[in-house]
């Protein structure tokens, strides 16, 4: 199969579980598809909507460590409007560091937006810029009984290891934003990768070990 691979980098990442607002803020080890989705978003400077989309990546980073973060919070009055009352409290945060994402397109239209992106690329959180190293034209080889490593795969059907999350695919382009395609998934950190029964793709360039699993979706 023919696809584009772009490498992106950062310095740290951080992505967060979607239930947890308060206390300790530990990191996924791999990022949800909506933060992908963000990527792709950003570079192409709109909201994708009304397309196919298919993507896959693999995600890896050097070492976990724990921040100190002062985060502020701000009560809602019983009009549910934010009164003048803040009050700031220290929690610890999970990030990774030395972060590396390989990210798989088959879409020439979206890969040209990495060239010269509308925005800037994130890799979790705000804090956390990272930037394009490469993009390379690939053949992708189908495997059968494929590895899969640094990536999500949808839980149902496919029963793989790993730590189950329910994720959502995307957001709404409203305020609030708004879940879309909540599914659970395997996440499956690149440094405990699980065999399979399913198919996956492989690469020649062989840059990490493991196959690659294609999400396919509308949005």
């Amino acid at each position: 199969m023919r696809a584009f691979r772009i490498k992106i980098n950062s310095w740290t990442s951080s992505f967060r579980y979607p239930n947890l607002i308060s206390g300790f803020q530990p990191t996924l080890e791999v990022p949800p598809v909506s933060t992908v989705m963000g990527l792709i978003n950003a570079a192409s400077g709109k909201y994708l909507e009304n397309r196919q989309i298919e993507l896959g990546y693999y995600f890896d980073f050097k070492t976990k460590a724990i921040d100190l973060e002062t985060i502020y919070q701000i009560k809602i009055n019983n009009k549910n409007y934010p009164d003048n009352s803040v009050k700031s409290n220290v929690i610890q945060r999970e990030f990774l560091y030395g972060c590396q994402l390989f990210l798989y397109l088959v879409d020439e239209e979206l890969v040209s937006c990495f060239r010269k992106p509308a925005y800037q690329i994130l890799l979790g959180r705000s804090g956390d810029l990272a930037g394009i190293e490469s993009i390379k034209e690939i053949e992708l080889l189908e495997v059968q009984n494929a590895s899969f490593g640094g990536q999500l795969v949808p839980f149902n059907e496919n029963y793989l290891p790993g730590q189950i999350q329910a994720l959502p695919k995307y957001f709404s382009n409203t305020i609030p934003r708004k879940n879309m395609g909540t599914e659970p998934y395997s996440v499956i950190s690149y440094n405990n990768p699980v065999n399979s029964q399913l198919t996956g793709f492989r690469s020649a360039l062989n840059e990490f070990d493991s196959d690659i699993f294609f999400h396919k979706f509308e949005v």
